[in-house]
């Protein structure tokens, strides 16, 4: 199937890959023509500009754009919007809110443009083991689309979750999830890691790859970064975010349910990127000065 590719940073670029080792024809872009011209020995076909790319596909085209969410990816749509044709459809895979989703998909909708919605999972080992995919908009859409997903996931990794921006919701909530399972895994090795007793923790995440009701792809990638750096003393104790987990959160806020457990991960996260803290500061000025605990000095 023919397929025009924007974006090719780790993720495009890697689905790229994955989908001309399945024989579709691919026209990929990139700002930075390096990456596109990088994926040419592989089968691609490189355009210098959005506009060339859009010239080369045959009708209806359909375009997927592998952005960054916010500004980048209301840009391309936008500009998407102004060149392609009625009945061309645009596949926006990244992590966009959902709630710019639907209208973005309202925009193009008005002039005819079809737009699929599809969260995406699996990062920089998806190439070999697949991504999982959420798709949202039109059914009859997604079914045109379909040998694309298909190549993409894995056995039963893709599906059909509903109207515009269920794809992005599903994905969000997915995120929020993550957050959380994260948290518990660092909790508790850290928790080992504070013990009375000298423990290998690399050894203790590959045992519980085998049986235990923890196991899981996220332990992997745990027993992978202790195998390597055991205490972990190449990397800065700051985690970042790109916005599911606080859209997550604030979802739940809007739906009156109770997130506990997410929203702490998420302020976790924010935690982990001050330097020092005013209010653990205050914390210990408010104990010395009711009780006369001692203030470590700075």
């Amino acid at each position: 199937m023919q397929l025009g590719m924007i974006g090719l940073g780790r993720m495009g670029a890697n689905m790229s890959l994955r989908l001309l080792r399945k024989d579709h024809e691919l026209f990929v872009y990139d700002r930075d023509m390096a990456p596109a011209k990088a994926l040419e020995p592989a089968g691609a076909k490189a355009a210098a500009t959005m506009e060339e790319l859009v010239e080369a596909l045959d009708r209806p085209r359909n375009i997927w754009v592998m952005v960054p969410s916010g500004p980048p990816v209301a840009a391309v749509v936008a500009a998407l919007g102004e060149i392609l044709d009625e009945g061309d459809c645009v596949i926006d895979g990244g992590n966009s809110n959902y709630h710019e989703t639907v209208a973005r998909g309202e925009m193009l909708a008005a002039r005819g443009i079809h737009f699929l919605d599809c969260g995406t999972s699996g990062g920089i080992w998806g190439l070999e083991n697949g991504y999982c995919l959420m798709v949202g908009g039109e059914k009859d859409v997604f079914a045109r689309v379909e040998p694309i997903f298909e190549s993409l996931a894995p056995p039963a990794g893709y599906g059909h979750m509903g109207p515009s921006g269920t794809g992005h919701y599903v994905k969000m909530i997915h995120n929020g999830i993550e957050y959380g399972m994260m948290q518990a895994y660092a909790e508790g090795f850290e928790i080992l890691d504070a013990s009375e007793y000298e423990l290998d923790l690399h050894e203790v995440a590959a045992l519980w790859q085998h049986g235990s009701v923890v196991r899981s792809w996220l332990l992997e990638l745990a027993e992978i970064a202790l195998a390597d750096d055991p205490k972990l003393a190449s990397i800065r104790d700051y985690v970042g975010d790109s916005g599911e987990g606080r859209w997550t959160v604030q979802e739940a806020i809007d739906r009156d349910v109770p997130a506990m457990v997410l929203t702490q991960a998420l302020y976790a996260r924010f935690r982990s990127r001050q330097q020092e803290s005013f209010g653990a500061k205050l914390l210990a000025a408010l104990r010395e000065g009711f009780g006369g605990h001692r203030v470590e000095p700075k």
